[in-house]
């Protein structure tokens, strides 16, 4: 059986309120990323929604991949995954290849076009993130990200520097 008490916690709720002012905090900062992402996208490929720039990206990032794959590593319905994948085949920007092991099935790639234009998207993005944090000393950039891995459970060793 749980107890529950009447005291009062020992911090006077301060601590609480510390984990409430963290999580408005990460919602912003989620907010934020996802603005621009969207920004990124509509640098990518004008009017393309953001979800099919997540696909593009994803390609960038792992390099070319069956089509399941991508749905999955990205955890979206695969029927949303295909629609998406079609825009982006139509605009030149992702192309379709037999897969070298199974000649049944396909490979996602990104083309050339929609190499360039990603790196465009990127640079656009992490421009204004590099302005963010211009100002942030050597320390105060190692301890943010210790701090984002620890929360997220990343290992020190994933995607850079670390102390």
């Amino acid at each position: 059986m749980i107890s529950h008490s009447s005291k009062a916690p020992r911090d006077g709720g301060r601590r609480e309120a510390r984990i409430r002012g963290l999580g408005a905090v990460l919602n912003a900062l989620v907010s934020q990323s996802r603005a621009l992402t969207a920004q990124a996208s509509e640098t990518f490929s004008a009017g393309l929604q953001p979800a099919a720039f997540h696909i593009a990206l994803w390609l960038k990032s792992y390099g070319p991949a069956k089509p399941s794959a991508v749905a999955e590593a990205m955890g979206m319905d695969r029927s949303a995954a295909s629609r998406l994948t079609r825009e982006l085949v139509r605009l030149g920007l992702v192309a379709t290849l037999t897969a070298p092991s199974d000649r049944r099935s396909i490979v996602l790639s990104l083309t050339a076009d929609g190499r360039r234009r990603m790196e465009l998207a990127t640079q656009a993005k992490g421009a204004a993130f590099r302005t963010r944090v211009e100002s942030w000393s050597e320390e105060d950039l190692l301890l943010c990200t210790d701090l984002l891995r620890r929360l997220l459970d990343v290992p020190a060793n994933a995607g850079g520097e670390s102390r």
